[in-house]
């Protein structure tokens, strides 16, 4: 894991900007071992909100200067309003610039490729329609029969109310129905969360979905899960020797998962009042961290073999306990203003901006460890990372050495702002004594791979379009994950209590009690980078 180690693997490593010309036949390489996807028409509900604009257009825009994307290939981008294809295109170009300027962007690239960016701007049309209006459908039905290949997929970029309503039109006006008989002709719907906000709604979600379309053509997308330092969990563990045989309850003392931000709403005070930290985050976010960084091996990395261990893990996390689970919500501090402060947010509200929890998994690789999850907007710092510690050896043989000298054995999987790996560890101080020091081996991925312009959703995007699920969630896995939830968004003895702590600050005293208990505590957010 030395920054000195060279990679020699030369022909994995890709230049940060390709240029691009006016098709697929102009366009570099794509990446080793990628194809394009095969044409389709991508239709996006919700074409003028923020994550189209922020996410969606930047990873189309990735893919076409990869040249990922197939010279078929056609967007339409409905939403509500009247507007011009060209006024919607503008918006989104002058974003697109903007991110790509913004050094403090997963979009940054110095400047745009103005020949990628008009390849893809070509293939897109706005559509103007209410989501529940049947003329809409029936115009987008038209639309995709007139193409050559007739597939299509259907991105849900909307609020979660509008679910029901565009997944029962489109499955009415036929947009779902796949014909066997048609060379494999493919229709997908890409739904984002909150997929549900407890276990009877998203049990009732999937239930209408699956009135319409097959399984296999629902694709629960987690963005998550669209970081390539989240994929690589998996690589880390199966692909080196020197991890598996350690990587459970006999050699491993607690996990930490930790995803923390310095911001605050940042005008979703509507949005965050209705869903609050623990169900924004915990039964999604980190519980998709906690299933790579869990799971059983699986026989290979196909869709199905994945999920099926994934859905194995999660139907083993005992359900979490108010008693395990601390809410908090921020207040006045040097960083900020107070929750209750923002826009669109009660000047009363009881809504949690913070989350914790102790979590157990009842397996055989796990029995007794506990996963200590945390979550919170307005933190010390922006980091979102996985914490191994390991048991600490005995203490006989270095009585010589105080004790607390010797650091826990901690392997950090380091997801964001930093990319990669460090390992903590001990080792004796040059001297006469057996005197013990504490050492840390670092990797960062800018040291060994080139920087890609990267927001998460582009590997996402392209699995959907290729038809591989494997980053994406099945209903079982939905459920089991709201289940293990269930009591504290449902406690007996009423709400959860909410405690405050300063807006910049590392969470509520409480959350660190609920370390404390079991003799342990929260990784600093500050420092070790």
């Amino acid at each position: 894991m030395s920054n000195d180690a060279k990679h020699t693997d030369s022909s994995s490593r890709q230049p940060a900007s390709c240029k691009i010309g006016a098709g697929p036949h102009a366009q570099a390489a794509s990446p080793a071992g990628k194809r394009p996807a095969p044409p389709c028409t991508l239709v996006i509900f919700g074409a003028g909100g923020d994550l189209t604009k922020r996410l969606l257009t930047p990873s189309l825009y990735n893919l076409t200067v990869d040249g990922l994307l197939d010279d078929g290939m056609h967007i339409i981008g409905v939403n509500h309003g009247e507007r011009e294809t060209k006024a919607w295109l503008d918006d989104l170009g002058q974003s697109l610039q903007q991110f790509a300027a913004d050094k403090a962007s997963e979009s940054h690239t110095g400047k745009v490729d103005e020949k990628a960016w008009k390849w893809l701007s070509s293939r897109m049309e706005y559509m103007a329609g209410e989501f529940e209006a049947d003329d809409v459908f029936e115009a987008l039905k038209q639309r995709i029969e007139k193409t050559p290949h007739g597939n299509a997929i259907f991105y849900l970029a909307v609020g979660a109310r509008f679910f029901r309503p565009i997944v029962e039109r489109l499955g009415k006006h036929g947009l779902l129905k796949e014909d066997a008989h048609s060379d494999g002709r493919f229709r997908r719907l890409v739904i984002e969360k909150p997929f549900g906000t407890d276990l009877a709604s998203a049990r009732d979600l999937n239930a209408h979905i699956l009135q319409y379309a097959k399984e296999s053509q629902v694709y629960r997308i987690d963005h998550f899960l669209g970081k390539d330092t989240v994929q690589s969990i998996l690589a880390v563990r199966f692909a080196n020797a020197m991890f598996e045989p350690v990587w459970r309850r006999e050699y491993i003392d607690s996990v930490q998962i930790t995803a923390a931000e310095t911001l605050g709403v940042e005008g979703r005070g509507k949005f965050y009042e209705q869903t609050g930290a623990f169900r924004d985050m915990v039964p999604n976010h980190l519980f998709q961290l906690l299933a790579m960084v869990a799971l059983e091996p699986p026989n290979s990395f196909d869709a199905e073999a994945v999920r099926g261990k994934k859905a194995e893990l999660f139907d083993a996390i005992e359900p979490l306990k108010p008693k395990d689970v601390v809410f908090g919500q921020y207040e006045k501090g040097d960083a900020g203003v107070a929750y209750r402060d923002e826009p669109d947010v009660a000047r009363d509200s009881t809504t949690e901006t913070y989350a914790a929890a102790r979590v157990f998994i009842d397996n055989w690789r796990w029995a007794g460890v506990p996963f200590y999850l945390r979550t919170g907007k307005r933190m010390a710092a922006r980091r979102t990372e996985i914490a191994v510690q390991l048991k600490r050896v005995p203490f006989l043989m270095f009585r010589g050495s105080p004790v607390e000298s010797l650091t826990p054995n901690v392997f950090t999987l380091r997801i964001d702002p930093a990319h990669g790996t460090r390992f903590d560890f001990n080792v004796k101080i040059p001297g006469p004594t057996m005197q013990m020091g504490a050492v840390r081996s670092t990797f960062n991925y800018n040291d060994f791979f080139d920087e890609r312009a990267n927001v998460g959703y582009e590997t996402l995007l392209y699995d959907c379009m290729l038809g591989d699920e494997t980053l994406f969630q099945r209903a079982d896995s939905i459920e089991s994950s709201w289940c293990a939830v269930d009591r504290v968004l449902h406690p007996e003895g009423g709400a959860m209590q909410v405690h405050g702590y300063p807006a910049g600050g590392n969470g509520p005293v409480q959350a660190d009690e609920l370390l404390a208990r079991d003799g342990r505590a929260w990784r600093p957010l500050q420092g070790a980078e």
